[in-house]
């Protein structure tokens, strides 16, 4: 399998392709520009599966819908923010004014706990990394030591918490409990920014200074 990290969207938020050699993929935080993302997958003649949400700020659902409804995929999300997709108020486009007001359809599938998974022979665990948000989920792929973080670890930092749901404790807890005892090696494809690793981040990340 291979990725493609693709920045769109007002904020440039990474959406990933995780592709397969026949073509299958997964979509991960879709956050904007359906129609560059779409033309893009076209081009590729590649053939998603699903939509992958690591949580449900405006920056990373923005072009949900559009591609739902053009392959005709299922979006998955956390339980806790599912209302988030329907309510500009929750997904934060409403506060930042960032256009139009978000209003999705509901998800189709919904994380309730903790759980390995298969889609469409993509296997990976959920791991619920809450702090940056009350429904943050990070996708953990063993078998190609790939973590898609979303918005809880940076190249360098961490998400913020100072938006509604957030809590800092949390979320260092959160990494500290599910990111930081992955293999070191282990590739984390974050929400903003560059890719960094496991590895990486206890070395170097000033907040995670005694955490790791």
């Amino acid at each position: 399998m291979k990725y493609a990290q693709l920045p769109l969207g007002p904020l440039q938020t990474n959406c990933y392709l995780l592709i397969k050699e026949n073509k299958d993929c997964l979509i991960i935080d879709p956050g904007g520009e359906a129609t560059k993302l779409i033309k893009i997958m076209d081009d590729e003649k590649l053939n998603p599966k699903a939509i992958l949400l690591t949580h449900a700020h405006f920056d990373h659902i923005g072009a949900v819908d559009d591609v739902k409804e053009r392959y005709q995929i299922p979006v998955y999300i956390h339980e806790n923010e599912k209302d988030w997709l329907i309510d500009p108020a929750l997904n934060g486009s409403a506060r930042f004014q960032m256009g139009t007001a978000i209003r999705l359809q509901p998800a189709d599938e919904l994380f309730v706990k903790e759980q390995e998974i298969d889609i469409s022979g993509f296997s990976f665990k959920v791991l619920e990394t809450p702090g940056h948000s009350p429904g943050s989920v990070s996708f953990y792929f063993a078998d190609i030591a790939l973590l898609f973080g979303g918005d809880a670890l940076f190249q360098g930092s961490i998400g913020r918490t100072d938006l509604p749901g957030g809590h800092h404790e949390t979320l260092l807890q959160s990494i500290h409990d599910k990111l930081l005892i992955l293999p070191e090696d282990t590739l984390v494809l974050p929400g903003h920014g560059p890719v960094t690793t496991i590895a990486n981040e206890m070395d170097t990340n000033p907040f995670l200074n005694g955490f790791s």
